[in-house]
């Protein structure tokens, strides 16, 4: 799913700091409702590329902003979606199972996710689950601003006390770091779902 991050921002930017920004959006946008576009890594791309064009903080508060209305925008649009339409019984029991082998059973679970992704498609959770559209829209935002502020201040620090291929490597290399303790944690907190799924009662 990277090539796909990459034609994304290729594409975009073309048009300097808005094409810059309506990538980040169209990739959380995606990552939000259809698939991962490890949004992560183009997200301090594009930072790094936009470092000396625009002020550093207001950069960064440009890419979070964008990121928030993303992010709130694609779990809105699978919540509406699956409201309007009547979810197969089967489906409504299948997500209320999985719901059950969460560490979290209300919306702070959107929150676990952000270090440990095992819930997919969260508007479509959101709405299957009855939990709170207001609550769920805030978690999402504490989430996403804690998680990438800390990601883009991080960027921040390393570009300003590093030479700048220096800190384009470590940059990059904590971003490696994070995907691979998140994919590692939710490989182990899927497959002990598995195990308590498959325990008799």
């Amino acid at each position: 799913m990277t090539s796909i991050g990459q034609i994304i921002v290729d594409f975009f930017s073309a048009y300097g700091i808005f094409g810059w920004l309506l990538a980040i959006f169209v990739l959380f946008y995606i990552d939000s409702i259809i698939f991962p576009t490890v949004p992560e890594l183009f997200v301090v791309l594009i930072f790094i590329g936009g470092q000396g064009i625009v002020p550093d903080w207001e950069w960064i508060a440009l890419i979070l902003l964008t990121i928030v209305i993303a992010e709130i925008a694609g779990l809105t649009t699978l919540y509406v979606i699956v409201k309007s339409v009547t979810v197969p019984k089967r489906i409504h029991q299948a997500v209320e199972k999985y719901r059950n082998f969460l560490l979290c059973h209300d919306e702070r679970m959107i929150l676990i996710n952000r270090v440990a992704p095992v819930l997919p498609f969260i508007g479509a959770f959101v709405a299957i689950l009855g939990w709170s559209y207001r609550k769920s829209i805030i978690y999402t935002v504490i989430g996403g601003v804690v998680k990438y502020g800390l990601i883009l201040v991080a960027s921040q620090y390393f570009l300003t006390y590093f030479s700048s291929g220096d800190a384009r490597l470590v940059t990059l290399t904590m971003i490696a770091i994070i995907l691979g303790v998140s994919f590692a944690l939710s490989i182990y907190r899927k497959r002990r779902m598995d195990r308590d799924s498959n325990r008799p009662a």
